[in-house]
C-alpha cells in the first residue's frame, strides 16, 4: 500500500527514535505447546484436558467448544458460565464461516433510565450487584444451537464431563484459589453463593482443597436429559425468575421463553494479506479491530520496531480514533444501523491516517462526535481440530463472578451484563467506557460488546486462532497478539505474553502494562502530548493458536509442528494442550 507523505516522514523519524527492548519479555515466554492432530486452549487445565479428550474420541472442534464451556462454569466459576452468555466464531475446514451471538438480552421489563436516580443520575452498584444487573442468559441456548447444527457428538457425551467436575469437585490450584480469595466479600453477600464458594467458617476455599457443586450438577444433569428447555422453560427459569422477584429484579418466565441465539455472518477483512474473520455487532470487537489494522497497514510497522514510540504513537492514534466510533456508532444491530461498511471502508482508513500527526498526541475532546452525551473476567479459548475446523469463544459473567449471586438450588451464577448498556450518554462504566445512545438500555435488546473471538486465515487456509478477555481492552489485546505475530515476528507465546498498551479515547490516557515500554520510550511519548498511565498490574489472559509453525518465520521456513498453542502467561490456571 502507498504511504502518504506524513507516513514517510514518521518513518525516517523513527530512526531518532529508541526501541523498547522487550527480549527479556520473550526470554520468560515457555515454548508453544504442538500438536500434529488438534489444539485446546483455555484459562483452567482441566477444560483444556476436556477438550482434549473429545478431539481424541472424535469430536470436531464446535463439540470440544461445546464441552468446553460447560467445563469451565464448574472449574472456572469466576467466568466461565451458563448464567451469562457470549459469542462463537466458527471457521470451517472448506474456508466458509459463521458466528453465533448467544450473548445476555435486556428483560423485557428493562428501561432506558433503570439505573438512574430521580436526578437523572446513575445509582452506584446498580448496574453491578444482584438480581437488577442480570441480563437473560444465553449460553446454554448458543451452546446445544452450535452442537445440533454443527457438532458430532451426543450432548449428553459433551456435559458428562462438567456434570462430573461439579458433582465430585476438583481440586483447587493456586489461581483457582486466588480467583475465590479476591472475590470472598462479595460472594458473602449472598447466601447462595456463599454457600456454594465459601467454606462454614466463611473463608474462600484455598489451594488443595476440593469445591463441590452439587446443585450445578443437578442443573447441568438436567439440561444434559432434556436440553436447553429445562433452562428456559422448566425449574432452572422459575427458580430464577422467583429470585429475582424476591430480590429486587424484573426478570419473568417470559424473559427466558423468548430467548434466541443469532446466527450472523462475521466481520471479515484484509491485513498485509491475511484474513481476519471475527465478531460482528452486537460486538465491537471485529469491526473495531478491522478499522484499527486498517489504519496501521499503511505504516512500516516491522521496520519502525515492537515497542518503539513511532509504533506505539500509531497504534494508539489508530485506537484513538476506532474508540470513538466504537463508543458513539455501534449497538445490537436489531435495534442500531451499525455503520459497518464504512468503518471497514481502506478509504475511510486512509482519511484517519492523514489527521494523524507524525509528531503529536492527538486529543480525545477535539474528536467528540456532535450530540453525544466491560470485565475483565470473561473468559476465552481457541480450538482447531484434525480436519482444521477453527472455534473462538469468548464468554462472560461480565464482573468477577457476575451479579455475584445464585438463585436456590441452581448452583448457577448469574451475570451483571446490564452494565455494558450505556446508563446514560457520557457517564462511564465499569470499564471506563464512555458510551452513546446506540447502546442504550431496551428491552430485549443485547448490550454492546467488546468480546472478539478472531480466526485468522492466510492463502485460503487457518492461520491464527485468538481471543482475550478484558473488558474494553479484549480489543487491543487480540490486536496486538495479530500484530506482534505478522508485523514483528514474534511466536504465538511471545506474541501473547509481549507487554500491552491500550487507549480507548476516553479517558484520554495511554495505558501500558508493567516494563511495557523503555523509559526513554516513555520520555519520548510524554514529550509527544500523551497522558501516559502505568500500571501497576498485567491486563487480559489471551489464548492462541498459530497454524504451520511456531512463529511465520518458522511456517515459512516449512519445519513447524502442525499445530502451536498459547495460553497468556498471565493466566495462572491455563494450558495450551495439543495431540
Amino acid at each position: 500500500m502507498p504511504l502518504n507523505r506524513r507516513t514517510l516522514i514518521a518513518a525516517s523519524l523513527s530512526i531518532t527514535f529508541i526501541l523498547a527492548p522487550l527480549t527479556s519479555v520473550f526470554a520468560a515466554s515457555p515454548a508453544p505447546a504442538k500438536g500434529e492432530h488438534g489444539m485446546v486452549v483455555t484459562a483452567q487445565h482441566l477444560a483444556s484436558e476436556v477438550g482434549i479428550e473429545v478431539l481424541k474420541k472424535g469430536g470436531n472442534a464446535v463439540d470440544a467448544a461445546v464441552a468446553v464451556g460447560y467445563a469451565l462454569a464448574v472449574v472456572y466459576p469466576n467466568a466461565g458460565n451458563i448464567g451469562g452468555g457470549g459469542f462463537m466464531t466458527i471457521r470451517f475446514k472448506d474456508g466458509k464461516s459463521t458466528f453465533l451471538d448467544f450473548r445476555e438480552r435486556a428483560p423485557l421489563a428493562a428501561t432506558k433510565t433503570m439505573y438512574l436516580d430521580k436526578d437523572g443520575n446513575p445509582v452506584k452498584g446498580a448496574s453491578l450487584d444482584g438480581y437488577l444487573a442480570v441480563g437473560v442468559p444465553g449460553s446454554v441456548a448458543g451452546f446445544e444451537m452450535a452442537r445440533e447444527k454443527y457438532g458430532k457428538l451426543s450432548r449428553q457425551d459433551l456435559m458428562a464431563p462438567a456434570i462430573g467436575y461439579a458433582k465430585d469437585g476438583f481440586i483447587l490450584n493456586q489461581g483457582d484459589a486466588a480467583s475465590f480469595a479476591s472475590s470472598a466479600d462479595r460472594l458473602a453477600k449472598d447466601p447462595a453463593a456463599a454457600a456454594i464458594f465459601l467454606k462454614p467458617d466463611g473463608k474462600p476455599y484455598g489451594i488443595g482443597e476440593r469445591l463441590v457443586q452439587s446443585d450445578l450438577a443437578a442443573s447441568l444433569a438436567a439440561i444434559s436429559e432434556k436440553g436447553p428447555d429445562a433452562f428456559y422453560k422448566g425449574a432452572i427459569a422459575d427458580a430464577i425468575v422467583k429470585a429475582s422477584g424476591a430480590k429486587g429484579g424484573i426478570l419473568v418466565k417470559p424473559d427466558f421463553e423468548q430467548y434466541a441465539v443469532r446466527e450472523l455472518k462475521p466481520v471479515t477483512c484484509l491485513y498485509r494479506g491475511y484474513e481476519i474473520t471475527s465478531s460482528p455487532p452486537p460486538s465491537s470487537g471485529g469491526v473495531i479491530i478491522c478499522e484499527i489494522l486498517n489504519v496501521l497497514e499503511g505504516y512500516p510497522l516491522s521496520y519502525l520496531g515492537a515497542g518503539s514510540a513511532e509504533t506505539v504513537h500509531v497504534m494508539v492514534e489508530a485506537m484513538r480514533y476506532a474508540y470513538v466510533d466504537r463508543n458513539s456508532a455501534l449497538g445490537d444491530p436489531d435495534f442500531v444501523d451499525n455503520p459497518v461498511s464504512k468503518l471497514l471502508d481502506k478509504a475511510y482508513a486512509k482519511d484517519i491516517r492523514d489527521k494523524i500527526d507524525p509528531f503529536r498526541a492527538g486529543v480525545s475532546q477535539d474528536l467528540m462526535p456532535k450530540g453525544f452525551g466491560e470485565s475483565k473476567e470473561t473468559t476465552h479459548y481457541s480450538i482447531i481440530d484434525n480436519d482444521g475446523n477453527a472455534v473462538a469463544v469468548t464468554y462472560t459473567l461480565n464482573g468477577s463472578f457476575g451479579a455475584g449471586v445464585v438463585a436456590d438450588g441452581t448452583g448457577i451464577l448469574l451475570n451483571n451484563e446490564m452494565d455494558d448498556f450505556t446508563q446514560k450518554p457520557g457517564v462511564p462504566n465499569l470499564y471506563g467506557l464512555v458510551q452513546g445512545e446506540a447502546n442504550a438500555i431496551q428491552p430485549k435488546k443485547t448490550p454492546l460488546s467488546s468480546m472478539s473471538p478472531t480466526v485468522v486465515a492466510k492463502d485460503g487456509k487457518p492461520f491464527m486462532v485468538i481471543g482475550s478477555p478484558g473488558g474494553s481492552r479484549i480489543i487491543t489485546i487480540t490486536l496486538e497478539a495479530i500484530v506482534n505475530v505478522i508485523d514483528h515476528d514474534m511466536n504465538i507465546q511471545e506474541a501473547i505474553d509481549a507487554p500491552r498498551i491500550h487507549h480507548q479515547w476516553l479517558p484520554d490516557k495511554l495505558y501500558v502494562e508493567p516494563f511495557g515500554l523503555s523509559p526513554d520510550t516513555e520520555k519520548l511519548l510524554a514529550g509527544m502530548g500523551y497522558h501516559l498511565d502505568l500500571a501497576d498490574q498485567t491486563w487480559g489472559q489471551a489464548a492462541g493458536i498459530l497454524v504451520g509453525g511456531k512463529s511465520l518465520a518458522e511456517i515459512e521456513k516449512g519445519g513447524g509442528a502442525r499445530y502451536n498453542g498459547a495460553i497468556d502467561s498471565r493466566a495462572a490456571s491455563g494450558e495450551a494442550l495439543g495431540y
